[in-house]
């Protein structure tokens, strides 16, 4: 998987700066425990940090390609490509040898050939720097889902950039400001694309490709969603997603390390865990490994809330049984994940507070670090909601007709509220509902449209865009840093851009032709299945329901308001803190206030821990 960094000084030989590129290297460490590797020309400075996972010998990098001992390329990359195979071949039938079986070495030689081209004959979820020493320019590209993450600081003589921004605000030309802009981003469940929350930092778009020269930086967009027409009946359209379904795990599971499947019993992971299970078969491999995880006590003394209707264990026994599969299950403390020490280990994973749910963050660390003991890899159902529809929002009318972002009405929005206990004078300067307004109007503005298209699927149509572009964003940050943080790689399969194409444009009608959520994805899995797993409602990621947890939050926050330096007391309605921490416990829903305790813990240690000077 790995992390990269580097940075491109076009007024200064970068030869010289040794300390800095292990300094910004180094940073990527989690990503990569396996091995590290630099590189640097006169104007450019790559850095490399290994996690192996095909070819162990022989995908070091930063990798060069050369010709008559001069330098060509070099490649700094992270992710993987999934098509490697099919490239290497046609590359090969085009004179290219190759001195590895590492994709990494495909992708470089695919972009002597193609150039920036190359992007468009990829299949994976990939971020990667290619510095051009013909040209004198860095390209920068990522996957078109973002499943990869990609940062980048424009400096007046060229970049900075890594996988993280902890990587950038390691080099001595990078401040360490956010400005209300971000601010705005970090407070409200809006994740924008581009926006790199600290100052003058960026994100590089899913999709979308930097090329940083002497003449300049320049943006392009390989990749985004189109609208086309749907001409396949409900028959086509289902069996084309059960095969796209078949050859996208069938590639996935391809890796020279331990492989696994995150199971939680629900639709998406149970489809992907017995796919898996039957491919590692057809190979004789198998049986596939599997992962769930609960709280001590979680399954008898589980509570239906408005969120979790049931308990994931029933349901992944059913799945265990009914395939075959190895499965561990892992049981979490919940007191532990208020810990200050866990939460610490959070942030630096992240390099922000965590914006909702706080409690995923530490158990989705604990649960990696748990499969990280016996798999590197692992398959992930993530995306499966936003690319069938299997959230709420998409069947509640208020949520639909709502000019605002679906998961933040009335419905579901608590769920995702951190701002509780922030000063409300803050939010006004900060304009938070005009921002809200405009980064959604921004989002339905974007949305591709199809001429003739009725009422219903084209506002179908824009729910569907704000949930593939906005919201599934914050859920593939959220797995790749905690998962990387302890070394260990996720593939997503839902996320394969072919599906996402096709799926994106069948009818709203036919993709709820049961009048339930994700009809098709049920209809194209229901042979792998039990009847139970067939039948059962979306559940999502399961959440604590444990006191002790609460109680934790409230210590903890108790001492950040007795300490007069907590950086995040100018930012909080004091009152209303203290109001809350003085309430029994039990008395605040465990669900809608603690996102509050959550948040103002968080930036108060984002604020201490990375040194932040808020420019408001």
């Amino acid at each position: 998987m790995c992390g990269i960094a580097g940075w491109v000084d076009f007024a200064r030989d970068v030869r010289q700066e040794r300390g800095t590129l292990e300094a910004v290297t180094r940073t990527m460490a989690c990503r990569g425990p396996d091995a590290e590797g630099m590189w640097a020309d006169e104007h450019a400075a790559l850095g490399h940090r290994r996690l192996s996972i095909i070819d162990l010998d022989g995908g070091r990098q930063p990798m060069v390609a050369e010709e008559d001992g001069r330098v060509l390329a070099c490649l700094t990359y992270s992710g993987e490509v999934y098509n490697f195979q099919e490239l290497r071949t046609e590359l090969v039938a085009r004179g290219h040898r190759f001195r590895t079986r590492s994709d990494t070495e495909v992708v470089l030689r695919g972009y002597l050939e193609w150039g920036e081209g190359l992007a468009d004959r990829l299949n994976g979820m990939y971020a990667f720097a290619v510095w051009d020493t013909r040209e004198q320019a860095l390209l920068l590209i990522r996957d078109r889902m973002g499943v990869k993450p990609l940062y980048y600081f424009p400096t007046p003589d060229g970049v900075v950039f890594g996988s993280e921004p902890k990587a950038i605000l390691a080099h001595p030309a990078v401040p360490r400001k956010v400005s209300a802009e971000g601010l705005r981003e970090i407070l409200e469940m809006v994740k924008t694309p581009e926006q790199g929350i600290f100052s003058g930092m960026f994100e590089v778009r899913p999709g979308q490709l930097v090329r940083i020269s002497r003449s300049g930086l320049a943006k392009r967009t390989y990749w985004a969603l189109e609208a086309r027409e749907h001409t396949d009946d409900l028959d086509t359209t289902v069996s084309t997603v059960r095969g796209l379904l078949d050859d996208i795990v069938g590639r996935q599971v391809v890796a020279d390390v331990p492989l696994c499947s995150l199971l939680s019993g629900g639709l998406d992971s149970s489809i992907i865990t017995a796919l898996a299970h039957r491919k590692l078969g057809e190979r004789g491999e198998g049986p596939v490994r599997s992962f769930s995880v609960d709280f001590a006590d979680h399954g008898a003394g589980f509570v239906e809330d408005p969120v979790r209707g049931t308990s994931d264990a029933p349901f992944v026994r059913d799945l265990v049984q009914h395939i075959g599969a190895d499965h561990s299950e892992i049981v979490l403390n919940s007191a532990e994940l208020a810990d200050p020490e866990l939460r610490a280990k959070v942030l630096r994973a992240l390099d922000l507070p965590p914006a909702y749910w706080g409690d995923m963050w530490p158990s989705l660390y604990r649960l990696f670090q748990a499969v990280r003991a016996r798999s590197t890899v692992a398959l992930s159902g993530e995306s499966a909601d936003e690319v069938f529809g299997g959230y709420r929002w998409f069947f509640d009318s208020e949520a639909v007709e709502a000019q605002t972002f679906p998961w933040l009405t009335s419905a579901t929005g608590k769920y995702f509220d951190g701002k509780t206990l922030f000063d409300p004078g803050l939010m006004q300067k900060l304009g938070m509902q005009e921002f809200l307004r405009d980064s959604y109007a921004q989002a339905v503005g974007e949305t591709p449209r199809l001429p003739g298209e009725n009422a219903v699927d084209r506002r179908m149509r824009e729910m569907s865009y704000v949930n593939l572009t906005r919201f599934v964003q914050t859920l593939l940050d959220r797995k790749d840093r905690m998962s990387m943080a302890v070394g260990l790689e996720v593939r997503v399969p839902f996320c394969d851009h072919r599906l996402v194409e096709y799926v994106f444009n069948v009818p709203w009608e036919m993709k709820s032709f049961d009048g339930r959520e994700k009809s098709l994805l049920r209809a194209a899995g229901k042979d792998l299945l039990p009847e139970s797993i067939v039948q059962r409602v979306k559940s999502p990621y399961p959440t604590t329901q444990d006191p002790a947890y609460e109680r934790g939050l409230r210590q903890e926050l108790t001492a950040v308001m007795e300490d007069s330096s907590s950086p995040v007391l100018p930012l909080l309605d004091q009152a209303t803190v203290r109001g809350l921490l003085a309430s029994p416990m039990g008395e605040m829903s465990a669900q809608y206030d603690r996102s509050g305790l959550e948040m103002a813990l968080g930036v108060n240690a984002w604020l201490s821990a990375y040194d932040v000077a808020l420019d408001l």
